[in-house]
């Protein structure tokens, strides 16, 4: 990913800062009289389970339980929009969502106005009436303890002046000021009425406005913008009309590799910079950013430091979805979420977890696999080219970047195959490689914390060996657990067995599908089997394929043995 280098003009020196975007999937656990189910209801308040805070889910209550007391109560960062919509979904209010949804922060929405747009240009607009963006204000600033307003479009003078007053009458943290008059892709979507109710009324009420390079020339009467030195120009001049701060973007720049946006704060400029990403999909750049910005303030950061955060966000998100392709325009939309390209390109032909996918389930060794002189990438193929039905990457000795490289690899030989392909402990790895899902032991991050990380769609097994933690796994949103070491094995130290009598009993006492774990193979995978216990899915291998010669041959006499064996113990009459 580019790096943008941001440059205080009143210090010698550069700060660099880095972000880790999180996928805001996630899921949120209700504890009541020592129960729990999941729920997925928004809300403003959640609980939370030690120092584990599941930001944007609420845990609900049982029926009858008390309600939650003050000390519990979490305040979730709250924004406002007051825009346009946009019916292609890149720019206005949708963009707004979307970027405070990444940003992890609650968004409310008053509608403006309802545009027919898409990625060619815009073909229609139809304003809401005053009165009625009036009434959807009052509702959710009287009721919802909203941080910081964000606005967009406003296309009249008069829900100008209706917000304002309003504004008034519910004061907020920090208004955020996105003069919208010109999109991006060049559609006029203010009249110049609007220049002097902004000028007057509304800036002097800003935070921070945020023009573009043709905005920021209309409110100054036409002056061209063409250097670095004329935006520093005009953001002393806008300054002048009132906001605390003033954010000139110079992403249309001309004759500029960079893009330069100038920050003006009265006493002091700032030039943030970055590398220009070539890409035809920015439309909604200029609404993120500024939702962007309005949801930093909303957490409780500083205005420099919201707008370099802003600036990092739309960035990383442009240059991951500078490829993608959505409509037929000239301008697409980029994918605030990071998360488009994963799916599209990975998961055609894969399902969600089915149960059966255990049968064989191939865990790799790098240790063993240096000891063969082969790849990862090898042993994987030949594993699966010999019947492995799900297969996880255990590379405890791996450093970070080849793990990585080897993940991404191993992940389209699976998919290719249509077999799942599981992290071991490290939710890092899977979730920069958009892996199938991890596996995780009792020692390592718990399965609901690695559920809030991974999203919903993806496969979370846990290693037992008592039922307390199989009914743990299963109470935190586990889809399977492996149970072991039912033999002694050599692949991991001082590791208990539970024999087949340990692993019948935990099997018993589990909601979840099993798997067999710890020195299996073809000698007594078929004993395994056979315990009788209908939700005994498979057996878990590492030695009896990866420290063997031939993988592949290794690999399809398991699986001949285990499919003359049925699940539920009895052996197939062939």
């Amino acid at each position: 990913m580019a790096s943008s280098t941001f440059v205080f003009t009143s210090s010698s020196s550069a700060s660099r800062h880095y972000l880790l975007l999180i996928p805001p999937q996630a899921s949120a656990k209700a504890y009541t009289n020592n129960k729990l189910r999941v729920s997925n209801s928004p809300s403003f308040v959640l609980r939370t389970k030690g120092s584990i805070h599941l930001q944007g889910f609420v845990a609900m209550q049982e029926k009858g339980a008390s309600t939650l007391s003050d000390d519990s109560k979490i305040k979730i960062p709250h924004v406002l929009t007051v825009a346009g919509s946009d019916s292609g979904a890149g720019a206005g209010i949708q963009a707004d969502l979307k970027a405070c949804a990444a940003r992890r922060v609650y968004c409310s929405t008053v509608i403006t106005s309802v545009t027919a747009q898409n990625t060619v240009g815009v073909q229609g607009v139809s304003n809401v009436s005053e009165d009625f963006v009036a009434e959807q204000l009052k509702s959710v600033l009287s009721d919802m303890q909203v941080d910081v307003v964000k606005t967009g479009m406003l296309p009249s003078v008069g829900i100008v002046k209706i917000l304002c007053k309003t504004l008034r009458e519910f004061p907020v943290q920090a208004l955020v000021v996105d003069p919208v008059m010109v999109s991006t892709s060049g559609d006029v979507l203010a009249g110049p009425s609007i220049l002097s109710v902004f000028r007057e009324e509304l800036f002097p009420m800003a935070d921070i406005i945020t023009p573009n390079l043709k905005e920021a020339s209309a409110l100054l009467d036409g002056v061209q913008l063409e250097t670095v030195d004329d935006l520093r120009s005009a953001a002393r001049l806008l300054y002048d009309m009132g906001p605390k701060n003033v954010l000139v973007k110079g992403g249309d720049l001309p004759d500029s590799s960079d893009a330069v946006d100038i920050l003006f704060n009265g006493d002091n400029f700032y030039e943030l910079r970055s590398p220009r990403i070539k890409t035809r999909n920015t439309h909604g750049t200029g609404c993120s950013l500024a939702s962007c910005i309005a949801a930093e303030l909303a957490k409780g950061y500083l205005m420099v430091s919201a707008v370099k955060v802003a600036k990092r966000f739309v960035e990383t998100a442009l240059d991951y979805s500078k490829d993608i392709v959505i409509g037929n325009g000239l301008q697409g939309p980029f994918d605030h979420l990071l998360r488009l390209k994963g799916h599209s390109q990975d998961c055609h032909g894969l399902q969600a977890f089915n149960p059966s996918d255990l049968l064989l389930y191939a865990v790799t060794d790098s240790e063993m696999n240096k000891k063969w002189g082969r790849s990862i990438t090898d042993a994987v193929k030949a594993a699966i080219e010999g019947g492995a039905t799900i297969v996880q990457l255990r590379e405890k000795d791996a450093e970070t970047q080849d793990f990585l490289e080897s993940a991404k690899a191993c992940l389209k030989i699976c998919h290719s195959h249509g077999v799942p392909l599981l992290i071991n402990d490290r939710i890092d790895i899977a979730l920069a490689c958009d892996a199938d899902g991890v596996h995780v032991g009792q020692s390592d991050m718990p399965a609901h914390v690695a559920r809030t990380l991974l999203g919903p769609e993806k496969i979370i097994g846990v290693s037992c060996k008592t039922p307390e933690q199989a009914q743990q796994a299963w109470v935190d949103g586990a889809d399977y657990i492996g149970c072991g070491g039912v033999y002694p094995t050599n692949t991991k130290e001082n590791n208990i067995t539970v024999g087949l009598d340990g692993l019948k009993t935990v099997c018993m006492a589990s909601k979840l599908p099993v798997v067999a774990i710890g020195g299996i193979g073809v000698s007594n995978a078929r004993i395994v089997m056979e315990i009788g216990v209908p939700n005994l899915k498979g057996v878990a291998v590492v030695s009896a394929l990866f420290d063997r010669e031939c993988v592949l041959t290794e690999t399809r006499k398991l699986h001949a043995m285990l499919s003359e064996s049925n699940i539920d113990g009895t052996l197939k009459k062939l």
